[in-house]
């Protein structure tokens, strides 16, 4: 019935599921969470892209400092608290959007900005857990497949 040196049956996981994620986690070479646009940790110039990564995320002033391309650990570090405090401000635009422009914005841009406040603070977290996985990995940190 089945042929066993093939194993069971595996059904693939749905698009978005996440099953999907997982898998397409591991084929990628980094663990849930890692930027997309960032090679995995061992990966011939991982680092340098990392650190473009990050400084994507800060304000484009930090560009211009030398300091923060010579020791990506330094610019993971402020990028994480550059991140967190975006995402606290977020948090309190979402708690306030609502007494604060109800009145001056026209019928249905309120649902859209609360939908739009949503969706960043979503992008906002997902880079969290990029960034922490960036730091881990320029420490020394190394990532095992898990099932």
């Amino acid at each position: 019935m089945f042929d066993h040196a093939a194993g069971p049956p595996v059904r693939p996981a749905l698009p978005g599921s996440p099953g999907a994620r997982t898998a397409a986690a591991g084929a990628k070479g980094g663990p849930p969470g890692w930027p997309d646009l960032v090679p995995p940790p061992g990966v011939r110039g991982w680092q340098p892209a990392a650190v473009s990564w990050l400084l994507d995320l800060c304000p484009p002033d930090y560009r211009g400092h030398a300091v923060l391309r010579r020791h990506p650990a330094a610019l993971a570090w402020l990028t994480e608290r550059h991140v967190a405090a975006q995402v606290e401000a977020m948090r309190q635009a979402y708690r306030t959007v609502r007494v604060d422009l109800s009145e001056s914005l026209p019928d249905g841009t309120l649902d859209a900005l609360l939908v739009c406040l949503e969706h960043e603070g979503l992008r906002l977290r997902a880079a969290q857990r990029g960034i922490v996985l960036i730091r881990e990995a320029l420490d020394g940190s190394i990532f095992v497949e898990r099932l």
